[in-house]
Protein backbone atom coordinates (compact mmCIF):
# COMPACT_ATOMS: atom_id res chain seq x y z
CA UNK A 1 0.00 0.00 0.00
CA UNK A 2 2.96 2.23 0.75
CA UNK A 3 4.17 1.82 -2.73
CA UNK A 4 0.63 2.78 -4.52
CA UNK A 5 1.06 5.81 -1.99
CA UNK A 6 4.52 6.65 -3.49
CA UNK A 7 2.58 6.54 -7.49
CA UNK A 8 -0.19 8.70 -6.57
CA UNK A 9 2.08 11.11 -4.71
CA UNK A 10 4.25 11.28 -7.65
CA UNK A 11 1.35 11.51 -9.95
CA UNK A 12 0.12 14.66 -7.85
CA UNK A 13 3.58 16.65 -8.95
CA UNK A 14 3.32 15.66 -12.15
CA UNK A 15 -0.19 16.27 -13.29
CA UNK A 16 -0.29 19.73 -11.30
CA UNK A 17 2.24 20.87 -13.82
CA UNK A 18 0.33 19.68 -16.59
CA UNK A 19 -0.15 22.00 -19.55
CA UNK A 20 -3.93 21.02 -19.83
CA UNK A 21 -4.39 22.75 -16.41
CA UNK A 22 -5.98 26.66 -16.81
CA UNK A 23 -3.72 29.88 -17.84
CA UNK A 24 -5.18 31.57 -15.30
CA UNK A 25 -2.97 31.28 -12.00
CA UNK A 26 -6.40 31.80 -9.73
CA UNK A 27 -8.27 29.22 -11.26
CA UNK A 28 -5.10 26.98 -12.08
CA UNK A 29 -4.55 26.38 -7.90
CA UNK A 30 -8.34 25.54 -8.00
CA UNK A 31 -7.78 22.43 -10.89
CA UNK A 32 -4.85 21.53 -8.92
CA UNK A 33 -6.43 20.92 -5.87
CA UNK A 34 -9.51 19.07 -7.28
CA UNK A 35 -7.10 17.51 -9.11
CA UNK A 36 -5.20 16.27 -5.72
CA UNK A 37 -8.77 15.64 -4.11
CA UNK A 38 -9.61 13.48 -7.10
CA UNK A 39 -6.59 10.97 -7.01
CA UNK A 40 -6.59 11.13 -2.47
CA UNK A 41 -10.38 10.78 -2.14
CA UNK A 42 -10.04 7.98 -5.17
CA UNK A 43 -6.97 6.35 -3.59
CA UNK A 44 -8.93 6.21 -0.10
CA UNK A 45 -11.85 4.20 -2.63
CA UNK A 46 -9.77 1.71 -3.13
CA UNK A 47 -8.85 0.52 0.11
CA UNK A 48 -6.10 -1.47 1.74
CA UNK A 49 -6.45 -4.14 -0.72
CA UNK A 50 -5.72 -2.33 -3.44
CA UNK A 51 -3.76 -3.80 -6.40
CA UNK A 52 -1.20 -1.86 -8.58
CA UNK A 53 -3.36 -1.55 -11.69
CA UNK A 54 -6.01 -0.13 -9.70
CA UNK A 55 -3.93 2.97 -9.25
CA UNK A 56 -2.73 2.99 -12.37
CA UNK A 57 -5.72 3.16 -13.29
CA UNK A 58 -7.19 5.87 -11.45
CA UNK A 59 -4.07 7.79 -12.54
CA UNK A 60 -4.74 7.87 -16.09
CA UNK A 61 -8.17 8.63 -15.45
CA UNK A 62 -6.88 11.99 -13.58
CA UNK A 63 -4.70 12.81 -16.75
CA UNK A 64 -7.53 12.46 -19.08
CA UNK A 65 -10.92 13.68 -17.16
CA UNK A 66 -12.41 17.00 -17.33
CA UNK A 67 -12.47 19.50 -14.30
CA UNK A 68 -15.96 18.59 -14.30
CA UNK A 69 -15.83 15.08 -13.92
CA UNK A 70 -13.42 15.31 -11.45
CA UNK A 71 -15.20 17.28 -9.29
CA UNK A 72 -18.47 14.98 -9.79
CA UNK A 73 -16.35 12.20 -8.17
CA UNK A 74 -14.37 13.73 -5.30
CA UNK A 75 -18.19 14.99 -4.15
CA UNK A 76 -19.51 11.46 -4.70
CA UNK A 77 -16.35 9.94 -2.82
CA UNK A 78 -16.83 12.63 -0.10
CA UNK A 79 -20.31 12.30 0.19
CA UNK A 80 -20.14 8.88 0.35
CA UNK A 81 -17.90 8.98 3.65
CA UNK A 82 -20.38 12.06 5.20
CA UNK A 83 -22.80 8.79 4.55
CA UNK A 84 -20.65 6.45 6.70
CA UNK A 85 -20.12 8.71 9.65
CA UNK A 86 -23.62 9.78 9.90
CA UNK A 87 -24.89 6.01 10.27
CA UNK A 88 -22.48 5.54 12.97
CA UNK A 89 -23.69 8.81 14.41
CA UNK A 90 -27.18 7.39 14.30
CA UNK A 91 -25.81 3.71 15.82
CA UNK A 92 -24.76 5.94 18.86
CA UNK A 93 -26.90 8.54 19.70
CA UNK A 94 -30.55 7.28 18.38
CA UNK A 95 -33.12 5.28 20.60
CA UNK A 96 -35.05 2.28 18.35
CA UNK A 97 -38.34 4.60 17.17
CA UNK A 98 -41.64 2.98 16.22
CA UNK A 99 -43.01 4.08 12.54
CA UNK A 100 -45.12 6.01 14.44
CA UNK A 101 -42.65 7.92 16.29
CA UNK A 102 -40.82 8.71 13.33
CA UNK A 103 -43.52 10.03 11.33
CA UNK A 104 -44.27 12.29 14.25
CA UNK A 105 -40.69 13.79 14.41
CA UNK A 106 -41.05 14.39 10.40
CA UNK A 107 -43.95 16.61 10.85
CA UNK A 108 -42.43 18.85 13.74
CA UNK A 109 -39.59 19.24 11.63
CA UNK A 110 -41.65 20.85 8.96
CA UNK A 111 -43.34 22.98 10.84
CA UNK A 112 -40.96 25.19 12.14
CA UNK A 113 -41.23 28.67 11.01
CA UNK A 114 -38.78 30.60 9.38
CA UNK A 115 -36.71 33.67 10.74
CA UNK A 116 -35.00 36.15 9.63
CA UNK A 117 -31.54 36.19 9.11
CA UNK A 118 -31.00 39.80 10.20
CA UNK A 119 -30.66 38.48 13.31
CA UNK A 120 -26.92 37.36 12.60
CA UNK A 121 -26.19 41.01 11.91
CA UNK A 122 -27.94 42.84 14.95
CA UNK A 123 -27.69 40.21 17.56
CA UNK A 124 -31.54 39.39 18.28
CA UNK A 125 -32.29 36.91 20.82
CA UNK A 126 -35.36 35.66 20.50
CA UNK A 127 -37.13 32.92 21.55
CA UNK A 128 -36.53 29.41 20.15
CA UNK A 129 -39.92 28.42 18.71
CA UNK A 130 -41.31 25.54 21.14
CA UNK A 131 -41.12 22.53 19.07
CA UNK A 132 -39.80 19.33 20.83
CA UNK A 133 -36.28 18.57 19.94
CA UNK A 134 -36.09 14.63 18.22
CA UNK A 135 -35.53 12.49 21.00
CA UNK A 136 -31.15 11.23 21.73
CA UNK A 137 -29.64 9.75 24.33
CA UNK A 138 -28.68 11.79 26.43
CA UNK A 139 -24.87 11.46 25.50
CA UNK A 140 -22.30 14.01 25.94
CA UNK A 141 -19.63 15.25 23.13
CA UNK A 142 -16.80 13.31 24.76
CA UNK A 143 -19.10 10.09 24.87
CA UNK A 144 -20.39 10.17 21.41
CA UNK A 145 -16.62 11.30 19.89
CA UNK A 146 -15.63 7.99 22.45
CA UNK A 147 -17.94 6.20 20.35
CA UNK A 148 -17.81 7.46 16.63
CA UNK A 149 -13.23 6.62 17.87
CA UNK A 150 -14.62 3.26 18.32
CA UNK A 151 -16.39 2.66 14.64
CA UNK A 152 -13.92 4.84 12.68
CA UNK A 153 -10.90 4.42 14.78
CA UNK A 154 -10.08 8.05 15.37
CA UNK A 155 -11.63 10.73 17.38
CA UNK A 156 -10.56 14.46 17.33
CA UNK A 157 -9.55 16.45 20.49
CA UNK A 158 -8.29 20.11 20.93
CA UNK A 159 -5.43 20.87 22.53
CA UNK A 160 -2.68 23.61 23.23
CA UNK A 161 -0.45 23.27 19.93
CA UNK A 162 3.06 21.80 19.52
CA UNK A 163 3.89 24.74 17.30
CA UNK A 164 7.16 25.90 19.21
CA UNK A 165 5.47 29.99 19.24
CA UNK A 166 3.74 32.18 22.20
CA UNK A 167 1.15 32.74 19.54
CA UNK A 168 0.34 29.23 19.04
CA UNK A 169 -2.66 28.68 21.20
CA UNK A 170 -5.17 25.76 20.43
CA UNK A 171 -4.67 23.22 17.78
CA UNK A 172 -6.48 20.50 16.06
CA UNK A 173 -5.56 17.07 17.33
CA UNK A 174 -6.02 13.37 15.79
CA UNK A 175 -6.27 10.34 18.36
CA UNK A 176 -6.51 7.12 16.52
CA UNK A 177 -4.99 6.64 12.87
CA UNK A 178 -6.61 7.45 9.51
CA UNK A 179 -5.44 6.78 6.36
CA UNK A 180 -5.03 9.72 2.62
CA UNK A 181 -8.15 10.80 1.60
CA UNK A 182 -10.39 10.17 4.71
CA UNK A 183 -12.67 13.40 5.31
CA UNK A 184 -11.26 13.91 9.05
CA UNK A 185 -13.17 17.24 9.85
CA UNK A 186 -16.15 19.39 8.67
CA UNK A 187 -15.84 23.25 8.93
CA UNK A 188 -19.25 24.49 10.43
CA UNK A 189 -21.04 27.79 11.27
CA UNK A 190 -22.70 30.08 9.20
CA UNK A 191 -22.54 30.01 5.11
CA UNK A 192 -22.27 33.48 3.47
CA UNK A 193 -22.75 33.89 -0.68
CA UNK A 194 -21.43 37.10 -2.11
CA UNK A 195 -24.82 38.32 -2.21
CA UNK A 196 -25.26 38.56 1.89
CA UNK A 197 -20.96 39.74 2.61
CA UNK A 198 -22.56 42.92 4.06
CA UNK A 199 -24.31 41.09 6.73
CA UNK A 200 -21.47 39.33 8.17
CA UNK A 201 -21.02 40.31 11.51
CA UNK A 202 -18.14 43.26 12.04
CA UNK A 203 -18.49 44.15 8.05
CA UNK A 204 -16.55 45.12 6.30
CA UNK A 205 -13.89 44.50 8.40
CA UNK A 206 -14.92 40.93 9.62
CA UNK A 207 -11.72 39.37 10.33
CA UNK A 208 -10.48 41.73 12.74
CA UNK A 209 -12.35 40.64 15.36
CA UNK A 210 -13.04 36.90 14.04
CA UNK A 211 -10.42 34.17 12.98
CA UNK A 212 -13.01 31.64 12.13
CA UNK A 213 -13.58 32.37 8.75
CA UNK A 214 -12.92 30.24 5.63
CA UNK A 215 -13.91 31.27 1.92
CA UNK A 216 -14.42 28.48 -1.36
CA UNK A 217 -13.26 29.16 -4.54
CA UNK A 218 -16.66 30.16 -5.60
CA UNK A 219 -16.81 32.59 -3.08
CA UNK A 220 -18.80 31.21 -0.04
CA UNK A 221 -17.79 32.34 2.84
CA UNK A 222 -18.10 30.23 6.18
CA UNK A 223 -18.01 31.97 9.78
CA UNK A 224 -17.22 29.36 12.08
CA UNK A 225 -17.30 31.48 15.27
CA UNK A 226 -20.60 30.92 16.30
CA UNK A 227 -20.33 27.59 16.05
CA UNK A 228 -17.23 27.52 19.03
CA UNK A 229 -16.74 24.08 20.36
CA UNK A 230 -20.68 22.98 20.02
CA UNK A 231 -22.52 21.93 22.90
CA UNK A 232 -23.76 18.87 24.36
CA UNK A 233 -27.35 18.21 22.68
CA UNK A 234 -29.10 18.41 19.62
CA UNK A 235 -31.14 21.35 19.07
CA UNK A 236 -32.64 23.93 16.79
CA UNK A 237 -29.71 26.04 15.71
CA UNK A 238 -30.18 29.44 13.50
CA UNK A 239 -26.13 30.52 14.10
CA UNK A 240 -26.95 33.00 16.75
CA UNK A 241 -25.50 31.46 19.74
CA UNK A 242 -21.52 32.78 19.64
CA UNK A 243 -20.03 30.79 22.61
CA UNK A 244 -16.70 32.14 21.90
CA UNK A 245 -17.08 35.53 20.71
CA UNK A 246 -14.42 38.00 20.84
CA UNK A 247 -15.02 41.34 21.80
CA UNK A 248 -15.18 43.92 18.87
CA UNK A 249 -12.32 46.51 19.74
CA UNK A 250 -13.94 49.99 20.73
CA UNK A 251 -13.38 53.54 18.39
CA UNK A 252 -14.09 54.57 15.01
CA UNK A 253 -11.35 52.22 12.89
CA UNK A 254 -13.09 52.68 9.08
CA UNK A 255 -10.71 53.43 6.39
CA UNK A 256 -10.80 54.86 2.91
CA UNK A 257 -10.84 51.13 1.66
CA UNK A 258 -14.00 50.03 3.87
CA UNK A 259 -16.17 53.62 2.94
CA UNK A 260 -15.70 52.04 -0.79
CA UNK A 261 -16.83 48.68 -0.05
CA UNK A 262 -19.84 50.12 1.58
CA UNK A 263 -20.64 52.07 -2.03
CA UNK A 264 -19.99 48.95 -4.22
CA UNK A 265 -21.76 46.68 -2.02
CA UNK A 266 -25.32 48.09 -0.92
CA UNK A 267 -27.33 46.23 0.36
CA UNK A 268 -29.92 43.95 -1.40
CA UNK A 269 -33.34 45.39 -1.65
CA UNK A 270 -35.40 44.46 1.79
CA UNK A 271 -34.10 42.10 4.48
CA UNK A 272 -31.63 39.45 3.33
CA UNK A 273 -33.27 36.32 1.24
CA UNK A 274 -36.72 38.34 1.79
CA UNK A 275 -36.95 36.58 4.57
CA UNK A 276 -33.40 35.53 6.23
CA UNK A 277 -31.67 32.78 6.43
CA UNK A 278 -32.75 29.21 5.63
CA UNK A 279 -34.45 29.33 9.18
CA UNK A 280 -33.92 26.87 12.55
CA UNK A 281 -32.35 23.33 11.65
CA UNK A 282 -32.48 20.64 13.94
CA UNK A 283 -28.68 20.21 14.06
CA UNK A 284 -26.41 17.60 16.20
CA UNK A 285 -24.49 20.20 18.35
CA UNK A 286 -21.92 17.11 19.58
CA UNK A 287 -20.57 16.03 16.46
CA UNK A 288 -16.93 15.26 17.38
CA UNK A 289 -15.84 16.33 13.41
CA UNK A 290 -17.28 19.74 13.42
CA UNK A 291 -13.78 21.20 14.53
CA UNK A 292 -11.79 21.79 11.26
CA UNK A 293 -12.39 25.54 12.08
CA UNK A 294 -9.29 25.02 14.85
CA UNK A 295 -6.47 23.58 12.66
CA UNK A 296 -3.44 25.70 12.69
CA UNK A 297 -1.28 26.61 9.64
CA UNK A 298 2.15 24.89 10.11
CA UNK A 299 5.46 26.18 11.44
CA UNK A 300 8.60 26.03 9.25
CA UNK A 301 9.91 22.94 8.43
CA UNK A 302 6.62 20.83 8.71
CA UNK A 303 4.41 20.10 5.67
CA UNK A 304 0.60 19.96 6.18
CA UNK A 305 -1.51 16.90 6.44
CA UNK A 306 -5.03 17.95 5.41
CA UNK A 307 -6.28 20.05 2.42
CA UNK A 308 -9.49 21.69 2.09
CA UNK A 309 -12.14 20.22 0.10
CA UNK A 310 -15.30 22.09 -1.44
CA UNK A 311 -18.64 19.78 -0.40
CA UNK A 312 -21.55 20.60 -1.52
CA UNK A 313 -24.18 18.75 0.86
CA UNK A 314 -27.68 17.63 -0.98
CA UNK A 315 -30.20 19.10 1.29
CA UNK A 316 -32.52 16.28 -0.20
CA UNK A 317 -30.68 14.00 2.20
CA UNK A 318 -32.75 14.66 5.13
CA UNK A 319 -31.86 11.53 7.35
CA UNK A 320 -27.77 12.93 7.08
CA UNK A 321 -28.97 16.62 7.64
CA UNK A 322 -28.22 16.91 11.32
CA UNK A 323 -24.57 16.34 10.93
CA UNK A 324 -24.18 18.70 8.51
CA UNK A 325 -23.05 21.88 11.31
CA UNK A 326 -24.29 24.61 8.93
CA UNK A 327 -26.77 26.80 8.06
CA UNK A 328 -27.38 29.01 5.33
CA UNK A 329 -27.66 33.27 5.65
CA UNK A 330 -30.16 34.61 3.13
CA UNK A 331 -32.27 32.64 0.72
CA UNK A 332 -32.49 29.42 0.04
CA UNK A 333 -31.58 30.73 -3.88
CA UNK A 334 -28.75 32.39 -4.91
CA UNK A 335 -28.36 35.99 -5.86
CA UNK A 336 -26.74 35.96 -9.21
CA UNK A 337 -23.35 37.89 -8.43
CA UNK A 338 -20.65 39.01 -10.85
CA UNK A 339 -16.77 39.48 -9.52
CA UNK A 340 -14.80 42.26 -11.36
CA UNK A 341 -10.87 42.28 -9.75
CA UNK A 342 -11.49 41.88 -5.93
CA UNK A 343 -15.00 42.92 -6.26
CA UNK A 344 -18.40 41.12 -5.99
CA UNK A 345 -21.33 42.74 -7.60
CA UNK A 346 -25.14 42.23 -8.07
CA UNK A 347 -26.19 41.32 -11.21
CA UNK A 348 -29.82 40.81 -10.72
CA UNK A 349 -31.98 37.70 -10.52
CA UNK A 350 -31.93 34.19 -9.20
CA UNK A 351 -28.83 31.51 -9.83
CA UNK A 352 -29.79 28.25 -10.98
CA UNK A 353 -26.39 27.35 -10.38
CA UNK A 354 -26.37 24.30 -11.98
CA UNK A 355 -27.80 22.15 -9.61
CA UNK A 356 -30.69 19.38 -9.80
CA UNK A 357 -31.39 19.82 -6.13
CA UNK A 358 -30.69 22.41 -3.65
CA UNK A 359 -26.99 21.74 -1.67
CA UNK A 360 -25.12 23.81 1.04
CA UNK A 361 -22.13 24.69 0.05
CA UNK A 362 -19.66 23.80 2.64
CA UNK A 363 -16.37 22.62 2.94
CA UNK A 364 -14.06 19.53 4.82
CA UNK A 365 -10.67 18.46 5.74
CA UNK A 366 -9.19 15.63 3.66
CA UNK A 367 -6.08 14.00 4.78
CA UNK A 368 -3.03 14.44 2.08
CA UNK A 369 -1.31 11.18 3.76
CA UNK A 370 -1.92 8.73 6.56
CA UNK A 371 -2.21 10.40 9.87
CA UNK A 372 -1.64 8.98 13.38
CA UNK A 373 -1.67 10.35 16.76
CA UNK A 374 -0.32 14.09 15.74
CA UNK A 375 -1.66 17.42 15.40
CA UNK A 376 -3.52 18.42 11.82
CA UNK A 377 -2.07 21.25 9.87
CA UNK A 378 -3.49 23.24 7.30
CA UNK A 379 -2.07 25.59 4.69
CA UNK A 380 -3.22 28.73 5.28
CA UNK A 381 -1.99 30.67 2.32
CA UNK A 382 -1.37 33.98 3.73
CA UNK A 383 1.20 34.62 1.21
CA UNK A 384 -0.44 37.96 -0.27
CA UNK A 385 -0.76 39.44 2.89
CA UNK A 386 1.35 42.73 2.89
CA UNK A 387 2.01 41.89 6.36
CA UNK A 388 1.57 38.21 7.41
CA UNK A 389 1.77 37.18 10.67
CA UNK A 390 5.02 36.73 12.37
CA UNK A 391 3.82 33.00 12.92
CA UNK A 392 3.36 32.52 8.85
CA UNK A 393 5.88 30.68 6.80
CA UNK A 394 4.91 29.47 3.08
CA UNK A 395 4.72 25.83 2.87
CA UNK A 396 4.75 26.37 -0.97
CA UNK A 397 5.83 29.93 -2.66
CA UNK A 398 4.83 28.82 -6.03
CA UNK A 399 1.48 27.59 -5.45
CA UNK A 400 0.29 31.00 -2.79
CA UNK A 401 1.78 33.39 -5.51
CA UNK A 402 -1.38 32.10 -7.88
CA UNK A 403 -3.58 33.17 -5.14
CA UNK A 404 -3.58 36.84 -6.41
CA UNK A 405 -7.01 37.42 -5.56
CA UNK A 406 -8.93 38.21 -2.64
CA UNK A 407 -12.39 38.95 -1.31
CA UNK A 408 -12.26 41.65 0.57
CA UNK A 409 -11.33 45.80 -0.30
CA UNK A 410 -8.38 47.16 -1.64
CA UNK A 411 -6.35 47.28 1.30
CA UNK A 412 -4.48 43.81 1.71
CA UNK A 413 -4.45 44.09 5.26
CA UNK A 414 -7.92 43.57 5.23
CA UNK A 415 -8.45 41.02 2.89
CA UNK A 416 -9.30 37.24 3.31
CA UNK A 417 -7.25 35.09 0.79
CA UNK A 418 -9.41 32.97 -1.52
CA UNK A 419 -10.08 29.33 -0.52
CA UNK A 420 -8.74 29.79 2.81
CA UNK A 421 -9.62 32.35 5.45
CA UNK A 422 -6.78 33.56 7.96
CA UNK A 423 -7.72 31.62 10.82
CA UNK A 424 -6.30 32.53 13.97
CA UNK A 425 -6.84 31.39 17.72
CA UNK A 426 -8.15 33.39 20.52
CA UNK A 427 -4.91 33.40 22.08
CA UNK A 428 -3.16 33.98 18.73
CA UNK A 429 -2.36 37.81 17.90
CA UNK A 430 -1.97 37.01 14.62
CA UNK A 431 -0.89 40.56 12.83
Amino acid sequence: MAFLFHKFQEAVKTLAKSPTFSRDPRHLQFEADINRLFLYTSYKLLGREAEEADAEEIIDIASKASLADQQKQVQENIHSQIKDVSAFMDHILLPEKTSGETHEASNQINSIPRQSGLRFAVGSSDALPNNPIPKTKPLRLPEVSHGLKEQLGYSLTIQSSQIPHKDAGRGLFLEGEVDVGSVIAIYPGVIYSPAYYRYIPGYPRIDAQNPYLITRYDGILINAQPWGTGSDTRELWDGTSSPEMIPVANGNTETGSDRLWKVLSKPLEGKPGGGGTSGFEFLERRNPLAFAHFANHPAKGILPNVMVCPYDFPLSEKDLRPYIPNVLFGDEGTVKMKRFGNFWFKSGGFAEGGQNSPVLRTLVLVATRAIKDEEIFLNYRLSNYKRCPEWYTPVDEEEDRRRINFLFGSNPENKIPENMGEKRDNHKTGK
